[in-house]
């Protein structure tokens, strides 16, 4: 692609081609529809996102996003199924749940998955606080809700295990959702079905 003549719209288009999903001729329309907005549009967009590391945190329950120790979601005391964990891969999967509002129990952010080929194994996740949550919180479900993808299966499969010297259930979606899906691009009506169908995971799932 052609240099642009200015060198700060060059690296502004430079850092969005950066983002999944977004080649350089996006980046550049992304660019060009902004220089097109009034100057106050820009400035509140660039003081919002030099707010991000400054006021959002990890909460420190969950791993979901916050702007403060706990989300908002943790410190909801009229969720219904306090003693239920969903277990997720990231932040988009527990989104995507949400938006069902199908779900009244709590999130668990692991933080990814299981992926050896790409040096991932579990103490690189948030397992550990998985576990401990799991004991002190007197949880009485554990649901492992993972993309149907064989870095997903490896995970439940690892989860199941760790999970088996605890009293509770452990539940997986119903698979409703094809092989190889990523949750947060599966419809609502089908993720919601899947949670309110979920079965007892088994070991021949993985």
């Amino acid at each position: 692609m052609t240099q642009l003549s200015s060198q700060t719209l060059q690296r502004t288009v430079e850092l969005l081609s950066s983002w999944p999903g977004v080649g350089r001729r996006t980046a550049l329309r992304y660019v060009l529809y902004l220089m097109r907005q009034p100057p106050e549009y820009l400035k509140s967009l660039a003081e919002a996102l030099g707010r991000l590391p400054e006021e959002v945190q990890t909460c420190q329950l969950c791993g979901n996003y916050a702007d403060a120790p706990l989300c908002t979601l943790c410190q909801n005391a009229k969720r219904s199924q306090q003693k239920i964990i969903c277990v997720v891969e990231d932040i988009p999967a527990l989104l995507a749940i949400e938006n069902t509002g199908s779900f009244q129990g709590l999130y668990h952010v692991l933080g990814g998955c299981i992926a050896p080929g790409e040096g991932i194994g579990p103490e690189q996740l948030r397992v550990r606080e998985l576990l401990d949550r799991v004991k002190q919180e007197g949880i009485q479900e554990v649901i492992l809700a993972f993309s149907p993808t064989p870095e997903g299966d490896t995970t439940a499969f690892y989860l199941h295990k760790r999970l088996q010297e605890f009293p509770l259930r452990i539940s997986t979606l119903a698979r409703g959702i094809g092989f190889g899906n990523e949750l947060e691009y599966t419809d609502d009506l089908t993720l919601a079905r899947s949670i309110l169908q979920r079965i007892p995971y088994s070991p021949m799932q993985g």
